[in-house]
């Protein structure tokens, strides 16, 4: 059945939206996926924080042109069926939802290519993209290389005092100890 005019136009328009949104896409290609199937690997991605779509080609490459994306130089990324998840939150997450959907499911599902911002990246760099932790957890390494330095100086500041702290004790300890000797 075709698709009318109007009814392109929304879809263009659907997919600007989402790609003004995203930070990165993932493109795969599938075939023989259940609707069971496809439920669960839309699902991991939402959870991701991403949105997965089956796209149409033409339409898709005419979105990506009209928003200032370059187009993929491999010609094949926009044929046969496509599927393209949307990263709206975290890329990295998004992306591992995907690659580790297509390790179970090698058969029915490849990834092409993607973008990382505008910028078009071939499937292997999809993968290295998946193999990065997600972004809380990136957060937190980042924050800890930042305090780092910081935690070592109160500790080298706390130093001297600590060590006085510790000095008066033994003196405080001795004393008691003469004093009990001296009494009995």
């Amino acid at each position: 059945m075709a698709i009318t005019k109007a009814r392109k136009r929304e879809l263009v328009a659907l997919y600007q939206d989402l790609l003004r949104d995203s930070q990165a896409l993932v493109i795969a290609t599938f075939h023989r996926l259940s609707v069971a199937e496809t439920e669960k690997l839309r699902h991991a991605v939402r959870e991701s924080g991403g949105q997965l779509m089956v796209v149409k080609n033409t339409l898709m490459k005419i979105a990506l042109t009209e928003s200032g994306y370059p187009l993929p130089e491999d010609g094949a990324v926009f044929e046969g069926t496509t599927m393209v998840a949307f990263a709206l939150q975290d890329p990295a997450a998004t992306a591992k939802a995907v690659a580790d959907f297509a390790k179970e499911h090698d058969t029915a599902l490849r990834i092409k290519a993607g973008y990382l911002g505008t910028e078009p990246v071939t499937a292997e760099q999809v993968q290295q993209l998946a193999s990065l932790p997600p972004l809380p957890v990136l957060r937190g390494q980042l924050l800890g290389t930042i305090m780092a330095p910081a935690s070592q100086l109160a500790r080298l500041l706390a130093e001297p005092a600590r060590q006085l702290a510790a000095v008066v004790r033994a003196y405080s300890e001795a004393e008691g100890a003469q004093a009990e000797a001296t009494a009995a």
